[in-house]
């Protein structure tokens, strides 16, 4: 099965703060930025490494339908409101997004979906990265803010990471070694 991402502004952003947006490439098949997204983030300062490749062409940029009467019903923001429409046009589609009502909103339609920290478990997976602890410490120092809670449960909830010891701590996996430092 191939992997088709449609991918929200603040995954790409963070990632892209860090020299680490290669990483959407190598772990999707296909990447989609929603026009309004796209704009969302060309409307950042003109430094800005996400801005840089949106204007370079290094994403597909897509029109999306109008949103369903269901998903306006849930108040997101424009960015997100797009994601889920464009996903839930067509099968396939995995969600990128990281706000947290967005996310309970794909999940009651049963969408794919990933959150940053779900791309940087999977990139450890597939052997891009050696540590991930290393990137979440790397996006934690650019002031993104990832919840120590999600960050200890999530080698244990992510099936990336299931050849660890189910019984194994998220210190010696070494995810949390993010939180200290």
């Amino acid at each position: 099965m191939s992997e088709r991402w449609v991918l929200n502004a603040s995954p790409l952003i963070v990632l892209a703060r860090i020299d680490r947006a290669d990483l959407l490439f190598a772990l999707a098949d296909e990447l989609v930025v929603p026009r309004v997204v796209a704009a969302e983030i060309k409307a950042g300062p003109a430094s800005d490494r996400a801005r840089q490749a949106i204007e370079a062409g290094k994403f597909v940029i897509a029109d999306t339908p109008p949103p369903p009467a269901e998903v306006l019903a849930w108040d997101l923001g424009v960015g997100e409101t797009a994601v889920l429409s464009l996903a839930l046009a067509e099968d396939g589609w995995t969600v990128i997004l990281d706000d947290a009502m967005a996310r309970k909103c794909a999940r009651s339609f049963s969408r794919r979906l990933k959150g940053t920290l779900g791309v940087i478990l999977l990139a450890q997976q597939r052997g891009l990265i050696a540590s991930a602890a290393e990137v979440i410490r790397s996006l934690r120092a650019t002031g993104f803010h990832l919840d120590d809670q999600i960050i200890m449960i999530a080698p244990h909830r992510s099936a990336s990471l299931r050849a660890c010891d189910r019984r194994a701590t998220p210190f010696q996996t070494g995810v949390s070694q993010s939180i200290g430092g």
